[in-house]
């Protein structure tokens, strides 16, 4: 039987630093927000269209122009990688 497929099988040394540690990618089922969004049927076919799509590079950057999958993608990147808080005053 063949093994599953690890990400190392799909990433090169120049993606590295593209990588999401999976304690950050975990947050992301944890997410209430990015749950709700899932709800929305447009979007589930967006991103079911996106994964079976062959040039899914094309793809992302027409869906990038729509405001829905925006919304998609700015969710998962501040659930991923959290803005840093600026202009607080500490207590």
């Amino acid at each position: 039987a063949a093994s599953p497929w690890s990400v190392e099988d799909i990433l090169t040394e120049d993606d590295e630093q593209d990588r999401v540690p999976l304690q950050k990618l975990k947050r992301l089922g944890e997410s209430e927000e990015l749950r709700d969004l899932l709800l929305n049927p447009h979007l589930r076919q967006l991103l079911l269209t996106v994964d079976q799509a062959e040039d899914k590079s094309a793809l992302m950057k027409k869906y990038m122009q729509e405001p829905l999958f925006v919304e998609f993608a700015d969710c998962c990147l501040r659930i991923v990688e959290p803005p840093e808080k600026e202009n607080i005053l500490p207590e």
